[in-house]
């Protein structure tokens, strides 16, 4: 039997072995781990173009109908996760290609979330640097009992930061274009208006999905409405708020700080402009990046796999 090949995409911790067991399917696929990225190589055609099913590992590599008509070998495509914007499922279809999915439900996001908000808040990033220079006490915290937290986007992940939220004795606030008051009030969340969100908000968490009608939604005017030492968090997309009219609010002071965990541009340029600023919290989307999310990412994939070869695929979102 012949070995069908199999690429695991941006792999950048190199822990494909690690986190599932791969032994199964030894003598059925030749397997090539690429640990770095690639979605920019002018010989990414080249580099994929053998390969019959290619695992991704979130949004890393877009997988655009230019690219998938130039893969003649493609047959199955393996995203971590049920959903993945990168991905352009109608030319998948066209060419009778299989896409798949895998579990994903951690809390790691919301996790992480809370993390930068509690790093930011506190003023944690200045006084951490500073026992590595050396120094000592430069800051004054502030506290979370009282504050108002803005969700904008009460799903899964919103409700869990909300949780959260409430267990530090914050008042808690939701708005999203959906979200409706009886949403709210059956997880007990006060439902706010648009404006009334951004006006509100002591720390404003994004948890809302991308989307047209989402694309660039925080730009400089709703910025302005924000209060002036506010904390904006993005573990979503970058591109719900406009990156130009970000840059400038922080630059003018318009908020008082931003931690983010998603980009515009990933991975996000070295000499970006956001990593030389001292009132932002920058993690390079890490909030999927966790043991646990990874063993049901790497094992969905050994499972996908074998349920392909066996004509009964699982988890198909085409």
């Amino acid at each position: 039997m012949k070995k069908i090949k199999v690429a695991v995409l941006d792999d950048y911790q190199n822990v494909t072995h690690k986190f599932a067991n791969w032994k199964p399917l030894e003598q059925k696929i030749e397997l090539h781990i690429i640990d770095r990225y690639i979605g920019v190589d002018k010989n990414l055609v080249e580099q994929l173009i053998d390969f019959e099913v290619l695992c991704l590992m979130r949004e890393r590599t877009p997988l655009t109908e230019d690219l998938i008509n130039k893969l003649p070998n493609l047959k199955l495509v393996i995203t971590s996760g049920m959903w993945n914007a990168s991905i352009d499922l109608e030319a998948l279809k066209k060419r009778n290609i299989i896409c798949c999915g895998t579990d994903t439900k951690t809390n790691s996001t919301a996790e992480l979330a809370w993390s930068l908000i509690m790093i930011g808040w506190r003023g944690l990033q200045t006084e951490l640097q500073n026992m590595k220079d050396g120094n000592w006490q430069t800051t004054v915290g502030r506290g979370l009992k009282g504050n108002t937290l803005g969700i904008f986007g009460l799903g899964k992940q919103g409700l869990q930061v909300a949780n959260f939220g409430k267990a530090f004795g914050m008042k808690v606030i939701a708005w999203s274009h959906n979200l409706t008051k009886e949403d709210c009030d059956k997880v007990d969340v006060q439902y706010v208006t648009s404006s009334e969100l951004f006006q509100l908000s002591d720390i404003l968490t994004i948890h809302t999905k991308l989307s047209d009608r989402t694309k660039n939604f925080i730009d400089k005017e709703k910025l302005k409405t924000m209060k002036k030492d506010s904390l904006l968090v993005n573990t979503s997309r970058g591109p719900i708020i406009k990156e130009e009219d970000l840059l400038d609010a922080l630059k003018n002071k318009v908020i008082g700080c931003a931690a983010l965990d998603v980009y515009d541009i990933e991975p996000l340029p070295k000499n970006h402009l956001l990593r030389s600023m001292t009132n932002v919290i920058l993690t390079p989307h890490i909030g999927y990046v966790s043991s646990e999310a990874y063993e049901k990412f790497f094992e969905g994939y050994v499972l996908a796999i074998e349920a392909f070869l066996n004509g009964k695929p699982i988890n198909k979102i085409s």
